[in-house]
């Protein structure tokens, strides 16, 4: 059986503040209830759902066009990140969302580990294109160069001197 519920807040993969949703009762018991992002619909919070949906779309009207705005300064920007790297050139780890939210703080840029959409860590070297979802869904695209920190080069050996 599922809960009927009213959402006080967005929730990812769920919907928006002021949508009535069906989740299961453990969702809605475990998460929704004590995090305070829904309110079980009745014919009360109903009354709710009018004002919660018109405050939804004013403040999605401001997000829109600060993310727009970010989009503009952030689009085809290039990043770049080093990491460590063994003699032959394989890293050490990988690149994952988390660096690249840091990269984003160091040039100025408040993100989120939910605006960037990597399926994968980077793992090799070379220029990765990233594409960035910011608020209400305005996309974006950067390209982060990853390089080799203190690659060593081989060097040929030199004969000794008699």
């Amino acid at each position: 059986m599922q809960n009927q519920l009213l959402l006080l807040q967005d929730v990812d993969e769920l919907g928006r503040s002021g949508d009535i949703v069906r989740v299961k009762p453990g969702y809605a018991r475990n998460f929704l209830l004590p995090q305070k992002k829904a309110v079980i619909a009745d014919k009360f919070t109903l009354r709710m759902q009018a004002k919660l949906k018109e405050e939804r779309a004013k403040r999605a009207e401001i997000d829109r066009k600060e993310s727009e705005e970010a989009a503009a300064k952030i689009n085809g920007m290039v990043l770049s990140i080093e990491v460590k790297v063994d003699p032959d050139g394989h890293m050490y780890g990988s690149v994952s969302v988390s660096d690249i939210v840091r990269i984003f703080e160091k040039e100025g840029f408040k993100l989120e580990r939910r605006n960037i959409a990597l399926a994968h860590p980077i793992k090799t070297l070379g220029v990765h294109p990233i594409h960035l979802k910011l608020k209400e869904g305005v996309p974006c695209q950067i390209t982060l160069k990853v390089n080799g920190e203190g690659v060593v080069e081989k060097e040929s050996p030199e004969a000794p001197q008699v």
